[in-house]
């Protein structure tokens, strides 16, 4: 029996950035699963409208 599970899970989220303002894109979390339960984020990152993956550091949640 496996302990450890890594999953990706993409959902929507707005996002907000200086140059493009709101924008709703696509975020994918890649996350550490321990006996099912989720213990930490490993990666997330959002994929641009032309292909290109940039990380989420770049823009900041609106509220």
């Amino acid at each position: 029996m496996k302990l450890t599970k890594i999953k990706r899970k993409t959902k929507y989220e707005k996002r907000y950035s200086v140059k493009m303002g709101e924008l709703t894109t696509q975020v994918t979390y890649i996350k550490e699963y321990i006996f099912g339960l989720p213990f930490r984020t490993l990666h997330r990152y959002r994929e641009t409208y032309y292909g290109e993956v940039k990380d989420c550091k770049d823009c900041n949640v609106s509220a």
